[in-house]
C-alpha cells in the first residue's frame, strides 16, 4: 500500500478523510456522553467553552448516524486492496467504538 499509485492512493485518501472526520465526531461523542475516569480526561470541556462541535450541530442520534456511515465509506474505499486492508478496516472500525 505504500507504494500506491492512481487509484489506489485515491482510495487511501479517502480512507484518511473519512476516518480523519470519524475521529474527531467520535472524540466529540466521547466528550458528551464518555466517563472522565474511562476517557482519561475531563469530559464537557468542548460546551463548557462554547466550542462548535459536529455534535453540537447534529445532535447525538445524527452524529452517531454520520460516524457509522464514515466508517462504512473508509472501509468501502479500500475495496482496491482486498484483504491487504483488513487492519486499515479494523482500525475505522476502532476509532468508531473506542472508549477512551
Amino acid at each position: 500500500m505504500g507504494e500506491a499509485e492512481g487509484e489506489r492512493l485515491a482510495a487511501l485518501e479517502r480512507y484518511g478523510a473519512a476516518v480523519g472526520q470519524a475521529f474527531q465526531i467520535a472524540d466529540d461523542l466521547l466528550d458528551i456522553e464518555g466517563d472522565a475516569a474511562t476517557v482519561g480526561k475531563q469530559t464537557g470541556k468542548d460546551a463548557a467553552a462554547g466550542k462548535a462541535t459536529i455534535v453540537g450541530v447534529l445532535g447525538i442520534a445524527e452524529s452517531k448516524k454520520r460516524l457509522a456511515a464514515l466508517v462504512e465509506e473508509a472501509c468501502n474505499a479500500l475495496a482496491p486492496f482486498g484483504a491487504d486492508a483488513d487492519v486499515l478496516k479494523a482500525a475505522a472500525r476502532f476509532v468508531a467504538e473506542r472508549k477512551a
